[in-house]
């Protein structure tokens, strides 16, 4: 290493340094200042981005995320994902949590509810027939799941581990999870390379805490003890810790169309 090129690492070291304090700080003071209650309490109804399954007759898979309760929710996202087979006069929701019993949950919750007060976003929506194609390998999936005796918050297995997993065995679904799904680029314990999330490339990665990510919807991805710093080219946006995304948005799910 040269004399001259140490004033450059060390300035593209600080500028990596603030892309990841600065955002997780002004994700941190707007979590300060919102109106917050006791998980028991909060909201956890529907948001209304479900279509009604007793109106609409086809196969739907929806992806869902939201702030997760508390100080953490500066950082990170919950995610889960929904199915609901033609014809089925409801929803079956597949998601993994930290609490009371088995990590991974499979359940006729509220598929779009707010999550301990925190309202969902939906990222993924897939009707017709990809999703009645697209239901029965998301089971399969689900069901062998290699992190289903295990959850670790940080840096995974956790809630957005599973579903990158079940993306990553379902490409057809073509799921891009958000930078602030931390935990989405756990691999396992003896697994360092893998496809994207959203079979559109490929990523690198030591056990959730380092690694890098390359693929035409994800754009290129720097993995930093679980926190995300990227650009998507395609969609031209900036991927920040705790804020997210900045720029266009990743999908074209719309909201809502679940009448009351």
């Amino acid at each position: 290493m040269t004399f001259r090129s140490r004033p450059l690492i060390r300035n593209l070291l600080l500028a990596l340094a603030a892309l990841i304090a600065l955002p997780l700080v002004a994700s941190g003071a707007s979590i300060a200042t919102a109106e917050r209650k006791h998980w028991s309490t909060a909201r956890w109804d529907s948001a209304g981005l479900a279509p009604n399954p007793l109106t609409l007759k086809d196969a739907v898979v929806q992806v869902y995320a939201a702030r997760v309760w508390g100080w953490r929710g500066a950082f990170a996202v919950h995610t889960w994902v929904v199915v609901k087979p033609a014809g089925a006069p409801g929803y079956t929701r597949y998601e993994v949590v930290g609490w009371g019993g088995a990590p991974v949950r499979i359940s006729q919750r509220t598929p779009d509810g707010y999550w301990a007060g925190n309202a969902p976003e939906l990222l993924h929506d897939l009707r017709g027939p990809e999703a009645a194609a697209a239901i029965p390998l998301l089971i399969s999936a689900a069901e062998r799941y290699p992190g289903r005796d295990g959850y670790v918050m940080w840096p995974g297995p956790n809630s957005n581990s599973f579903v990158a997993y079940l993306a990553r065995e379902v490409p057809e679904l073509g799921l891009e999870l958000p930078p602030t799904a931390v935990g989405k680029d756990w691999l396992g314990s003896t697994t360092v390379f893998a496809p994207a999330p959203s079979g559109t490339g490929w990523q690198v990665n030591l056990f959730g805490l380092a690694g890098v990510t390359a693929a035409a919807r994800e754009g290129l991805e720097l993995n930093l003890l679980g926190l995300t710093i990227g650009v998507d080219i395609l969609r031209p946006a900036l991927k920040l810790p705790g804020i997210g995304r900045i720029g266009l948005p990743a999908h074209s799910a719309t909201a809502a169309v679940n009448p009351s």
